[in-house]
């Protein structure tokens, strides 16, 4: 009998042991914050799970099984499963594993994170290592005959459990960046006009991200300040007249120098719903060559696309054109409804070959505008790393092909993949002159952002060719600074010109530019003496204007209209009481993007600078954004000339 009841007895807490269950929870690091990409792994499994944006997870497992929390920088936590909700405080950790990989196996040292570099020693591993892991890179040193190479990699990812990195690195590769020339302050007496188009594009942003979280070198000329913060958020009123945009102005102290001011002027576009935004012609042009081999190229690629697909409805169709040494289309134009037969055509690609970009860019706009529809949402969606190397492949070619094309009504979108040979400058070049928008995708998060999160306002254009003119009032302003946009300026002459092109609005996008402002009376050593203009008519009542900061003008053409309409609203010489949260935040990516340039205009601020002034405008903070932003502020070394 005792037999029996022991027997029922186990057998019932085994019972217990083995229930499913959902667990889910946040995880945070050593200060509070959100921690996003953390990896929740079963031990013993290959099922895992990542955190979103705000540190969150979900994973069904048992009671009993252990989880398995890693992240770069942390100590690794192993925790039981004993309910249903499991917050975790990750601690940081002041030591790495090395990473050995010799013929009988793998061999794990500790070293400081400060210096941490893993050798691999092994007879062509590089060629199975390259491109298993996003941030991984892999440098062969020579080796005698007969005996094992040895392999850097650097980088954040893991490898049979841990990756050690070095940080800073040297930025060895083939990426290439437009070179920026920083805006410099300019006199209202003598250039009173600043003109400028916008830029919706964000791809600075994530791509700064990828940089930093896997410890190497950021070239200055792939910060784009103002790419930087139009990756975020912001709290701005909708247009409520007949206007698809509206403009929002601030004015505030320079949190990096209390002698100027701060002007933030916003865009906010219309907010469409799903439902309501037109039948979309989408064309996929996706590259297969063989430098999208890698897991963060064709691979992530193919997931983030699913993405879209998963949102298309009935009324919409896409086809997908492919390129590598010639291009293809490997499927017709097909409703969004037959979601199982677009999936399994993405499935279905492979890497190989050369990279015929130009031949592919043919293709597919020759596929969208056959399948042309009026008054539709007709776009070319081009997803590749930029490395064109067969047909036409010089920028000047790729100009004039993109300018011809986009005379055809359809907009390209352009994804960036990959790094190594991150094609930045090309890229940015074929989204400006294709009248649409560019984005590197580093992670499913971000293409979960683009197309989950964001899809009418990424493939939705409202308003295009959108032009500002900012004329300061010399009688307040001393001298004034763009800070960013160094790519978007126009000449003041071609803000009245409808047939120079300019940026596009898509649906609920916003758009945010910061002027750094002396004010008149204000001794400064950033403007230089010059002689007082002897022509210049002064004829202009001082006293009527004399709290008119500036005056800022808008133009936008409706997307099927060759005709500009003009927006002007004035702002006053008033400086906000209280600074908004967005004012606060937008000024931190600002001045973060400055000092990684290394910019002279920074007043000699800290990266604790950033930090504070990112809290103070973190806000609502919903979808984890601003944290995450911090986190990478926090984790990024001190910026030296």
């Amino acid at each position: 009998m005792k037999k029996l009841l022991t027997l029922c007895l186990f057998l019932v807490i085994n019972q217990a042991w083995a229930q499913k269950i959902e667990v889910s929870g946040q995880v945070t690091d050593d200060s509070g914050l959100p921690l996003p990409g953390t990896s929740i792994l079963i031990k013993g499994t290959t099922k895992g799970v990542t955190t979103d944006f705000d540190g969150k997870y979900k994973i069904q497992t048992n009671v009993g099984a252990i989880l398995v929390f890693s992240y770069v920088g942390f100590s690794t936590q192993d925790i039981v499963v004993t309910q249903a909700t499991m917050n975790v405080q990750m601690k940081g950790d002041t030591t790495l594993d090395e990473v050995v990989v010799v013929a009988q196996g793998i061999k794990k040292e500790k070293m400081a994170v400060a210096s941490a570099v893993a050798v691999v020693e092994s007879r062509n591993i590089n060629q199975v290592l390259q491109g298993t892991a996003a941030g991984v890179s892999v440098n062969t040193g020579s080796g005698q005959p007969g005996q094992s190479s040895k392999i850097i990699i650097r980088g954040r990812a893991s490898l049979s459990g841990n990756m050690s990195y070095q940080n800073p690195l040297p930025q060895v590769s083939n990426e290439s960046y437009k070179e920026i020339n920083e805006n410099i302050f300019k006199r209202a007496t003598l250039t009173p006009l600043s003109t400028f188009s916008i830029d919706v594009d964000k791809a600075s942003y994530s791509n700064v991200r990828r940089m930093i979280n896997n410890g190497t070198t950021i070239p200055a000329d792939a910060v784009k300040i103002e790419e930087m913060i139009n990756y975020f958020e912001y709290d701005y009123k909708q247009p409520k007249g007949r206007h698809p945009l509206v403009v929002h102005t601030e004015v505030g102290v320079t949190p990096w120098n209390k002698d100027t001011k701060l002007l933030k002027i916003a865009l906010k576009g219309k907010e469409i719903p799903l439902e309501k935004i037109p039948p979309s012609n989408f064309t996929f042009l996706i590259d297969v060559s063989g430098s999208m081999s890698s897991q963060n190229k064709l691979p992530l690629l193919k997931k983030a696309f699913k993405l879209m697909v998963d949102k298309m409805r009935k009324e919409d169709k896409v086809a997908i054109v492919v390129y590598a040494g010639a291009a293809g289309l490997v499927l017709e134009p097909t409703s969004g409804d037959e979601k199982e037969k677009i999936i399994n055509a993405l499935n279905n690609l492979t890497s190989g070959g050369s990279t015929a970009g130009g031949a592919g860019i043919e293709l597919a706009y020759k596929i969208a505008t056959d399948n042309f529809i009026k008054k539709g949402n007709n776009r070319v969606i081009m997803a590749t790393d930029g490395d064109f190397n067969v047909g036409q492949t010089s920028r000047d070619a790729m100009e004039t092909l993109i300018e011809k094309k986009r005379e055809t009504g359809v907009y390209l979108s352009v994804l960036g993949f990959g790094m190594g040979n991150y094609q930045d400058d090309r890229l940015e070049l074929l989204a400006d002159k294709g009248n649409g928008n560019h984005a590197y995708v580093d992670t499913m998060q971000e293409a979960y952002k683009i197309f989950g999160k964001e899809f009418g306002g990424t493939l939705y254009t409202i308003a295009k060719d959108v032009k500002l003119q900012l004329e300061f009032n010399p009688n307040t302003v001393q001298g004034y600074r763009l800070i960013g946009y160094e790519n978007r300026l126009l000449n003041d002459e071609d803000f009245k010109d409808d047939k120079k092109d300019a940026g596009e609005l898509g649906a609920g996008h916003t758009v945010t530019a910061l002027y750094e402002i002396i004010p008149v009376g204000v001794k400064t050593d950033y403007l230089k003496d010059v002689d007082d203009l002897k022509y210049t008519t002064k004829n202009v009542d001082k006293k009527s204007y004399s709290n008119e900061l500036l005056t800022v003008k808008i133009r936008y053409k409706k997307p099927n209209k060759k005709r500009s309409i003009q927006l002007k609203t004035v702002v006053e010489n008033e400086v906000a009481k209280n600074a908004s949260t967005d004012f606060n935040f937008t000024a931190a990516v600002a001045l973060f993007g400055m000092q990684l340039r290394n910019s002279e205009f920074h007043n000699n601020s800290k990266i604790e600078d950033v930090v504070a002034l990112a809290e103070l405008g973190r806000g609502n903070d919903k979808n984890g954004y601003r944290a995450e932003f911090i986190r990478l502020v926090k984790a990024t070394p001190t910026p030296t000339k």
